[in-house]
């Protein structure tokens, strides 16, 4: 497991990103990929860990599809991918992904719904 935030228990306290980078090709069956679903979010959980790649909206969407791009290397082939967040998109069909699954999580009141998803590589 990997957290930014040190005081967090993971095996790993790494950049998303870099942690990723590390990893070998084609060397996992699943990746559940949870990330900050808003600015606010990351700072809440992240008590400001690494908010510089946060801040500006344009770097914050190539970050992420950096990271989308590394899982799909990481994956075996039909190895799956559980994503998380405020959007459907998962990793997508031009990264060579197929989604099987969809699950909406209501929190009620005025939270937002998490969307759920799952992918297999192809």
């Amino acid at each position: 497991t990997n957290d930014l935030n040190e005081k967090m228990k993971a095996d790993y306290h790494m950049d998303a990103l870099e942690f990723l980078k590390s990893l070998k090709t084609e060397s996992f069956d699943g990746v559940l990929f949870d990330p900050p679903y808003s600015i606010t979010q990351a700072k809440q959980c992240y008590e400001g860990y690494g908010m510089e790649l946060l801040e500006i909206k344009p770097t914050m969407m190539n970050y992420w599809s950096g990271c989308k791009n590394e899982i799909a290397r990481i994956l075996k082939t039909n190895g799956k991918v559980i994503c998380f967040g405020w959007s459907s998109m998962g990793l997508g069909k031009n990264r060579g992904f197929e989604m099987t699954r969809i699950l909406l999580v209501p929190h009620g009141g005025s939270k937002n719904d998490t969307i759920c998803t799952v992918e297999i590589k192809k």
